[in-house]
């Protein structure tokens, strides 16, 4: 059989967060997230305790080079010859170094594939304004081709079917019937929501969307439907800004005083375990939990799963196929379309100016409804 044609790209490059490797990065790398935010110091610091309760280092690189390795044996075992790169938005290896390494080499074409599955500003937009300033300040940069978003990708999705049964599955059998789901995500504010997508509340929308199948796969599987609710973590910013609710440790205490049995921590927002995912839940919430002798367990994130390893590979050969005028199917699971290639104008706007962005129009931000 013949490789697949991913041409006219000639490299793909992993974008991602980024995070710290050792206590003297975390306030740097604290600073670089919230640069012109206005975020005092002393909260930086209180936000870096998490860090420095697992020593100083986010689990994120670590599982980045697992994701990037594995990644390229997806692709060489496809026979796509072609270099993988690696960049992150806030801390080493950042965009700039990945993009020079890319010009150096005489990449004239990037696929991105994002780590962040949503649409909204801080989950899309702001990766695409990172790599558009990256590209400036390199000068002469490759071009780069955001792949889609995926939330709704099967190759996304069902590695979360199969860890949400198997945490089922460790729950003591006479809790287990009564578990309820509860799909686990970042918060953002609610203006934020209002104005993901292009039509606003893309955001929510498509973690519903995504919490919709998995909790009906599940249904399927186990002959049970279980209570399922999305809620969220890792809230920050003033007190007087709404932000997405309710908060996992809220919801927690509901379900207990309600007279649930047990829950299944599902953290659908994130590919990988990553400080939101073993401190706001493997840590923050379990104490809730034990604290309430409420039972719980938490289902793995998609990781290195074989399947999502291979979806940079098959979003990559879509849209390639896409750019040389082939008809191509975009495969989708859910009651929600596959995400468009290129984001529309004024979608997911910053709140504090436009700026240039990699994978779209530009165009004044527009009101969310």
């Amino acid at each position: 059989m013949a490789a697949p044609d991913v041409s006219p790209y000639d490299a793909l490059l992993l974008v991602s967060f980024g995070g710290p490797e050792g206590p003297d990065d975390v306030l740097p790398f604290l600073e670089n997230v919230t640069r012109g935010r206005g975020i005092p110091k002393e909260r930086l610091e209180e936000v870096g305790e998490h860090y420095h309760l697992f020593g100083g280092r986010s689990p994120i690189n670590d599982q980045n080079r697992a994701l990037l390795a594995a990644i390229r044996e997806d692709l060489a075992g496809a026979d796509i010859d072609i270099p993988v790169y690696w960049g992150n938005r806030n801390w080493d290896p950042y965009l700039t170094e990945a993009l020079q390494q890319m010009k150096d080499d005489g990449v004239s074409r990037a696929a991105c594939f994002l780590t962040s599955a949503y649409s909204s500003y801080s989950s899309c937009r702001q990766y695409r304004e990172d790599l558009a300033r990256a590209a400036a300040e390199v000068g002469d940069a490759p071009r780069l081709d955001r792949l889609r978003a995926y939330f709704n990708h099967p190759r996304f999705v069902e590695p979360i079917v199969d860890a949400t049964l198997a945490a089922l599955a460790e729950l003591p059998e006479d809790v287990r019937n009564g578990a309820h789901l509860v799909f686990v995500t970042h918060s953002i504010p609610t203006d934020m929501n209002e104005r993901s997508g292009p039509w606003g509340r893309a955001y929510l929308g498509q973690h519903r969307s995504a919490a919709t199948v998995v909790a009906e796969r599940v249904r399927q599987e186990v002959a049970r439907k279980h209570p399922s609710r999305l809620v969220f973590c890792s809230r920050s910013g003033p007190p007087q800004m709404p932000w997405l609710e309710p908060d996992i440790n809220e919801y927690l205490e509901e379900l207990a005083k309600d007279g649930a049995t047990a829950a299944v921590i599902v953290p659908i927002g994130f590919v990988s375990d990553h400080m939101e995912v073993i401190y706001d839940l493997d840590t923050e919430a379990k104490a809730t939990a034990d604290r309430l002798s409420f039972p719980i367990t938490r289902a793995a994130t998609p990781g290195i799963d074989p399947r999502f390893v291979g979806l940079p590979r098959e979003l990559l050969v879509e849209r390639a196929a896409t750019e040389r005028g082939e008809e191509v199917p975009r495969v989708a699971v859910g009651g929600l379309m596959a995400a468009p290639d290129l984001c529309a104008a004024g979608c997911c706007p910053n709140p504090r100016g436009e700026l240039p962005v990699v994978g779209g129009p530009q165009s004044p931000p527009r009101l969310g409804r």
